[in-house]
């Protein structure tokens, strides 16, 4: 019995993924847990396994393309030499797919006579026809802009765009934003013709200056670099970032650190931040949040689960330390350093890096004086952390040297206000100046 092979939600924001390798080839017979094949999503790339055992009999999409969640990639079945003549695969199928399906799988055209007027309305049957692959018939955009002109519009009110259902797609296709389009339809619709002008007139694009032979090479983007470049657009393009900074006196931090190594713990600046982080989160639930564009609702976390960045071959990825408030120091120490290795070898399971409700960029060990780090969403903060200088500061009304890091707070303004992030930012501050009670 034949059965599919499709593409799997490997994380919470994942909607398109990157088939980067096929690990079986077709002919091949996959066990139940063997990885099949490779995937990059808008996390990291990640290998997955199949379910069920069966021998690859159809690969319906190369390396290097992508495909929606649900999509279908593979046919593979129970038996060897078992016909899948007509067998149609599960999952949302394009038609592209489709095409693949029928032409490698012979699968049986839909008979095109019309039946007669008085014959007996045949029963639907249990499981699907054959796709056929007869050339889809592109929508009469004409029509529908009339139907959308003809029917019932309204004023435009705050809050409220209102687009024909063409226009509403078009805009969302070539990334227009409809809140910057004047409608020219009834009521101040936006139409078709609306957007045209927009995109020419308005928002012209911006081209690339052509560079003289020889002077450059065109590097093509690993499909995690592809992906981190459209998330981080679209987060700095879409979420009113607002920044609140603060500069922190570690001398305290750098005293416990170096007293604590007496005792064999070798804790790394970064642990006691995240641990910092944790409970001052604890204090503040107002921060430990996020923001979900699509249903416009604010996401309050139930647990403190701290994100950092890595760094790896090609992108980042954020790792999570899960339950950070309820963690001792060493509990935390021994799972970063975990947590990183297996990052840097792309073993990382979905689990360990999906989620999150806040996240830490550190910067510090390259000596970065000051940054501002973009919002990983759907969380709404993230804290920017910058390496400790030796600089003057004022102490019991003298001038002497001290040793401080910047440390920068960026938050979403739909769920985070001023006040919040200030009082945030203003109780990890002293936490990191008192650290004593890292310890408890």
């Amino acid at each position: 019995m034949p059965f599919t092979f499709t593409m799997p939600k490997l994380s919470p924001t994942m909607e398109v993924g990157t088939l980067v390798k096929w690990h079986k080839k077709v002919g091949e017979y996959v066990n139940a847990g063997d990885p099949i094949v490779e995937i990059a999503t808008d996390k990291a790339t990640v290998e997955h396994e199949v379910l069920d055992a069966g021998w690859l009999r159809l690969i319906l999409l190369e390396e290097g393309k992508e495909a929606h969640v649900n999509a279908p990639l593979a046919v593979l079945s129970e038996e060897q030499n078992e016909s899948i003549e007509g067998y149609v695969p599960e999952g949302t199928i394009s038609g592209a797919t489709a095409t693949v399906v029928a032409d490698n799988a012979a699968a049986t055209p839909a008979s095109t006579t019309p039946p007669s007027p008085e014959a007996e309305p045949k029963p639907v049957p249990s499981t699907p026809a054959p796709i056929a692959t007869a050339p889809a018939v592109a929508p009469d955009t004409n029509k529908t802009e009339k139907q959308s002109t003809n029917s019932t519009s309204q004023p435009a009110s705050a809050g409220r765009i209102f687009a024909s259902p063409l226009a509403k797609k078009l805009a969302q296709d070539q990334g227009i934003e409809l809140a910057r389009v004047k409608g020219t339809g009834p009521g101040g619709r936006i139409m078709k013709k609306d957007l045209s002008q927009a995109s020419s007139n308005k928002f012209p694009k911006q081209h690339t200056p052509k560079l003289a032979a020889g002077t450059h090479e065109e590097v093509t983007l690993t499909p995690i670099r592809k992906i981190i470049a459209q998330r981080l657009q679209e987060a700095k393009s879409t979420i009113p970032h607002f920044y609140v900074r603060q500069a922190v006196d570690v001398e305290p931090l750098i005293a416990l650190r170096s007293q604590l190594k007496n005792y064999e713990l070798d804790l790394t600046f970064n642990d006691l931040i995240i641990k910092a982080i944790a409970l001052t989160l604890k204090d503040h639930p107002d921060v430990n949040c996020g923001f979900d564009a699509t249903k416009k609702v604010l996401l309050s976390y139930k647990t403190i689960d701290i994100s950092i960045a890595v760094s790896i071959e090609g992108g980042l990825i954020t790792p999570i330390i899960t339950h950070a408030d309820i963690k001792s120091l060493e509990e935390i120490s021994a799972e970063v350093k975990s947590l990183a290795k297996r990052a840097k070898e792309g073993k990382l399971e979905p689990h360990e890096y999906q989620g999150g409700s806040f996240t830490l960029s550190n910067m510090g060990m390259y000596g970065i004086t000051d940054f501002q780090a973009i919002i990983n969403p759907p969380q709404a903060a993230i804290l920017a952390v910058s390496g400790i200088t030796d600089t003057p500061v004022v102490k019991n009304g003298q001038v002497v040297a001290g040793k401080l890091l910047n440390i920068t707070l960026s938050v979403d303004h739909r769920a985070i206000d001023g006040v919040a992030a200030s009082r945030f930012i203003k109780a990890l501050q002293r936490r990191i100046e008192n650290p004593a009670s890292l310890l408890l």
